[in-house]
C-alpha cells in the first residue's frame, strides 16, 4: 500500500524560508518521478516543480529561482526548499509520483504553508 506523508509546513513571514518533505512508502521510489503541487482557498490545485528519475528538475513560472525540488532515493524522501516566500505561496502543499506529466496514483494529506505577517 502506497503512503505519502508530507510534512515542514507552518506560518512563516514574507520573504522567509521552508522545507517540505515527503515520505514514501510502499513503493520502488527511486523508479519515480515526483511532483510537488498547491491549492490555494477557492483555487484548482497546480503544478508547481517536478523531478525525474534521474535528477532532472522544472518549475512553474510562479516560484522559478525561489523554490528548489530534490529528492533523496536512500530515505524515500522528496523535498521542496522554499524560499523568499510571498502571500500569495499559501496553500496546501502535496507531492505525488508523476507519469506522462500529470499525477499518478492517491494525494496525500498535504501541509499547510501559511505566508502572512
Amino acid at each position: 500500500q502506497v503512503q505519502l506523508v508530507e510534512s515542514g509546513g507552518g506560518l512563516v513571514q514574507p520573504g522567509g524560508s521552508l522545507r517540505l518533505s515527503c515520505a514514501a512508502s510502499g513503493i520502488f521510489f527511486s523508479s519515480y518521478h515526483w511532483g510537488w503541487y498547491r491549492q490555494a482557498p477557492g483555487k484548482q490545485r497546480e503544478l508547481v516543480a517536478t523531478i525525474t528519475s534521474g535528477g532532472s528538475t522544472n518549475y512553474a513560472d510562479s516560484v522559478k529561482g525561489r523554490f528548489t525540488i530534490s529528492r533523496d532515493n536512500a530515505k524515500n524522501t522528496v523535498y521542496l526548499r522554499m524560499n523568499s516566500l510571498k502571500p500569495e505561496d499559501t496553500a496546501v502543499y502535496y507531492c505525488i509520483r508523476q507519469h506522462n506529466g500529470a499525477p499518478f496514483g492517491s494525494w496525500g494529506q498535504g501541509t499547510q504553508v501559511t505566508v502572512s505577517s
